[in-house]
């Protein structure tokens, strides 16, 4: 028996000795994974200079995507933007083609999907929405067209790869924008936010400047909302918060506030407001209008004509004067007792400081002002008419230091100017 053991054991360690000799198969990984479509959004944000695509977001479906195997190099986006307004009697400045997007970043979302990160930021080539139209004499929404090149596959986390056939463009998604509904009341078409909380709340009415109303060839409701931070600013969750929950109202113009003997803009926004407000939950003392240049022309406009209905104004780079005429007289603006606040910055080329906020401040009883020299914000020193931009992110404040959401939120009807 013990020599029929020994024998076992030899034969043993002779096939171990056999299966080492053997040469092993070498490991390979998986074969790619066959070509794949995949639609991509257009991920967009309202920077301070305006709406701007920020990122690229590719849906892969099931596949489970290997984040460690993404890079800057992984792939390569170009954009087009047109517009069909566009002609030699009226050129549209910002349309650009074929427009390298350089990819900062890319990651894999909670969600399992590719998030390709763009180059953004004031005056980035290709990155805008939108566009000025010089014949139009305001802004316009561009059409997009985003290209997206994979340069080498990507690693899934079973160990193949993956090579997209089509990678194609679908919608544009904004989140700050895509909260605003859309209505029409009084002939004015408009976008509101509704902040979904229990009980009257206050409204915050923001009205654009000249560059944003409509036109012949078009309507877009958007551009109230995306040429600037104006509107947009009062659905964040720190004005939010100011605000302890508001609605926030953006009419839009069939052309530009300042035309309002012509068209009846001041009549036709206080129908609006008061549908609105019927329609909503709204505290009827704590309604609020801001506007910028145009806007706060009709900011100012709209407090005048109706004494003792808003509980407070922000007129920014108001247009007092237009063309050498004053749409204001000192009487109307000597004769406001709404709590108001002007904020200007003093090397406002499009509308001089000296005669529209500086004016405006110093006419109307009690009213606050906030002179800035410039426009600078982040480091970024912007045209001097955008003091709107201060106030998108509430900025200005007084010597005591409260700030212009803070002091806006503390008026209300029947209470003092603080």
């Amino acid at each position: 028996m013990k020599k029929l053991r020994n024998l076992i054991a030899v034969a043993a360690t002779t096939v171990a000795m056999l299966m080492l000799a053997i040469p092993q198969a070498e490991a390979h990984p998986r074969p790619p994974t066959g070509p794949s479509t995949a639609t991509f959004t257009l991920n967009a944000e309202v920077l301070d200079s305006g709406q701007q695509v920020v990122a690229l977001t590719i849906d892969p479906g099931k596949a489970a995507i290997r984040a460690s195997s993404l890079d800057a190099d992984t792939f390569s986006v170009t954009a087009t933007g047109t517009q069909s307004y566009s002609a030699a009697a009226n050129p549209v400045i910002g349309t650009f083609a074929d427009v390298d997007r350089p990819v900062t970043s890319v990651k894999v979302d909670r969600r399992g999907r590719i998030v390709i990160g763009l180059e953004h930021g004031f005056n980035v080539p290709g990155a805008s929405t939108f566009a000025w139209g010089v014949g139009a004499n305001r802004n316009l929404m561009l059409d997009l067209t985003y290209t997206v090149t994979q340069n080498k596959p990507v690693k899934l986390r079973d160990g193949s790869s993956l090579t997209f056939k089509t990678l194609k463009q679908g919608k544009l998604v904004d989140p700050e924008v895509d909260v605003f509904r859309d209505g029409k009341a009084a002939g004015l078409y408009y976008r509101l936010y509704d902040p979904q909380a229990r009980g009257k709340r206050p409204l915050v009415i923001w009205l654009h400047g000249g560059g944003e109303g409509g036109w012949a060839e078009a309507q877009n409701n958007d551009l109230s909302l995306v040429a600037n931070r104006g509107a947009v600013g009062f659905v964040t969750k720190e004005a939010q918060r100011v605000f302890a929950g508001a609605y926030v109202l953006a009419p839009q113009a069939t052309d530009f506030w300042m035309n309002d003997a012509a068209m009846g803009y001041s009549a036709k926004l206080k129908k609006l407001i008061d549908e609105v407000v019927k329609r909503n939950s709204i505290d009827r003392s704590r309604i609020y209008v801001v506007g910028a240049s145009n806007g706060g022309y009709m900011t100012a406009r709209l407090v005048v004509d109706n004494p003792g209905f808003f509980a407070a104004q922000v007129p920014i780079a108001p247009g007092v004067v237009s063309g050498g005429q004053s749409l204001l007289s000192d009487a109307e603006l000597g004769a406001i007792k709404t709590p108001t606040w002007v904020v200007q910055a003093k090397n406002d080329a499009t509308l001089p400081f000296a005669v529209n906020g500086e004016h405006m401040a110093n006419t109307i009883p009690k009213a606050l002002l906030t002179a800035y020299d410039d426009v600078t914000w982040d480091g970024v020193t912007y045209n001097g008419h955008w003091s709107w931009i201060y106030v998108a992110r509430n900025d200005p404040s007084t010597a005591k230091g409260l700030h212009i959401w803070q002091w806006m939120a503390k008026q209300s009807l029947g209470k003092a100017h603080k």
